[in-house]
């Protein structure tokens, strides 16, 4: 069985973990665009392939899912007394977006393996801030360590149920591709913080 763990190639770097407990004020505001994007990637997967009704009834669903946590980590910045600041993007997921195929069926399949790889990313670092950050964040991202491991598992399904609709085990063969370049953008030195960062330069 696939999970969160054996699916990401490197752990993320200590390092990293000690400078986002440090600046977990910044690390709030770019979990709060991380929210967002979420959102929008579902929605645009539903835009792209409307004939895939599995696909657009489970992604339909992980939408209000990602903009309800959106609002929570709203709430949480106004609680922590949080300023909302702009942010350029990081380099993570355009160097994710960077290794997928631009024609169907490969850009189908790749998006739904590199959401699967955001996701697992993304519960991996809430269950290990978890522990180093103070009531209420720390409760909060227990909880959503457990919700991103579930959007792992769904978008992971999703493409290996395209994978043998089409006859063919490809997943497998373009995990592996990606899962590498997923790891370097994640663990390799990186000037500008972000919640997918690779190690503070």
């Amino acid at each position: 069985m696939t999970t969160v763990d054996t699916i990401l190639l490197a752990p993320t770097p200590p390092a990293w973990i000690d400078h986002a407990v440090g600046h977990w004020q910044e690390l709030l505001v770019d979990h709060a665009n991380c929210e967002k994007k979420a959102a929008s990637t579902a929605l645009a997967l539903m835009f792209a392939y409307p004939e895939d009704r599995k696909l657009t009834a489970a992604l339909s669903r992980l939408a209000r899912e990602e903009l309800r946590h959106f609002e929570q980590v709203q709430r949480m910045m106004e609680t922590l007394d949080v300023p909302y600041l702009r942010q350029k993007p990081g380099r993570y997921g355009a160097g994710l977006r960077a290794t997928m195929r631009t024609a169907d069926p490969g850009r189908k399949l790749d998006l739904l393996l590199i959401g699967a790889l955001i996701e697992a990313r993304s519960a991996e670092r809430f269950r290990l801030l978890a522990p180093r950050l103070q009531a209420p964040l720390s409760d909060f991202y227990t909880t959503l360590e457990r919700s991103e491991a579930r959007h792992f598992e769904l978008y992971l399904n999703l493409a290996q149920d395209f994978d043998s609709s089409k006859g063919k085990v490809e997943s497998e063969r373009r995990l592996k591709t990606i899962v590498e370049r997923e790891a370097e953008l994640a663990t390799s030195p990186d000037e500008a913080f972000r919640f997918h960062s690779g190690n503070p330069a």
